[in-house]
């Protein structure tokens, strides 16, 4: 069992976390926002980390964060990269820049310490039920400890390259989520508009070639106008520049990935930025409208 540190109780973290305690391991926990931290300790065993002194022996510091300059907070600005003792991992499951996690690894290593770059895929209910994807960029002297840590949450775990490696992994995920979010939106709409029985197509077309989990979870809350779940049109858009930014660097063409990043920034210029991503069918509709 490893004493951690866990950063990061939202949506996916908190859960993350919660799967570990029941694991067994010892947990201090952190998030800006300490009304989180008393939420997730009401129900779990744990403790609070105090300022931004880590406890004795930490084994691993896990991050479930938002944006490159959260990670830089925490790591750089508040010095807990230079707190662990050499041999112990940092383990980031925020989805940010390749760039970011590169000089991560720099850092860390000068102090003989683990950073691995491990993104996560299946959602908050993946969270929830232990059932993640994890793409982890790291030394493979430290993927056998990786893959023993994570293991609460895992329900798949690849070795993808060294640090920076899982995060372009992670793009691959949301450029082909992002289209495939798209066709499903079109196709609902084009089925609401044709007068069809929106469930009853979708059943059928989901047994075939046109499958995905974003059809099998999501059209059935398209059609009915619910967007008050799922991963926020603000942190795709924010995804998807990181995506594009790293296809700009590597000269990759990505036509259909630009054009629904467009489409994401008409969503939050219209107030929409926290809906599920799904919400692409809500902007076909309002054009149809005007």
């Amino acid at each position: 069992m490893s004493n951690i540190v866990f950063i990061g109780l939202g949506n996916m973290g908190a859960p993350m976390a919660h799967h570990l305690t029941q694991a067994g391991h010892t947990l201090t926990v952190a998030n800006r926002s300490t009304a989180k931290v008393a939420t997730w300790l009401g129900g779990n065993a744990g403790s609070a980390l105090t300022g931004t002194t880590l406890p004795d022996n930490v084994d691993a510091v896990i991050l479930c964060v938002s944006r490159d300059a959260d990670v830089e907070e925490w790591l750089v600005d508040n010095g807990i990269i230079n707190q662990l003792k050499p041999g112990s991992l940092i383990i980031d499951h925020s989805t940010t820049s390749a760039g970011l996690a590169e000089n991560m690894g720099r850092i860390a290593a000068e102090n003989g310490v683990y950073f691995c770059d491990v993104p996560v895929s299946g959602g908050q209910q993946g969270a929830i039920n232990g059932q993640l994807s994890l793409m982890a960029g790291c030394d493979s002297e430290a993927y056998e400890t990786l893959c023993q840590i994570t293991a609460p949450y895992t329900k798949a775990i690849a070795h993808m390259g060294p640090v920076g490696a899982g995060q372009k992994t992670k793009m691959v995920n949301q450029i082909c989520v992002a289209g495939l979010i798209q066709a499903l939106a079109e196709g609902v709409h084009f089925a609401q508009q044709n007068d069809l029985d929106v469930g009853k197509v979708m059943a059928l077309v989901g047994q075939g070639a046109a499958s995905s989990w974003q059809l099998q979870n999501r059209h059935e809350t398209m059609h009915k106008g619910e967007y008050d779940h799922g991963f926020a049109v603000d942190l795709m858009h924010k995804d998807l520049q990181i995506c594009l930014e790293q296809a700009l660097a590597s000269n990759a063409e990505l036509p259909v990935t630009q054009q629904v990043d467009q489409y994401y920034q008409e969503l939050i210029a219209s107030g929409n930025g926290s809906k599920d991503t799904s919400a692409l069918l809500l902007r076909l509709q309002n054009h149809h409208l005007t």
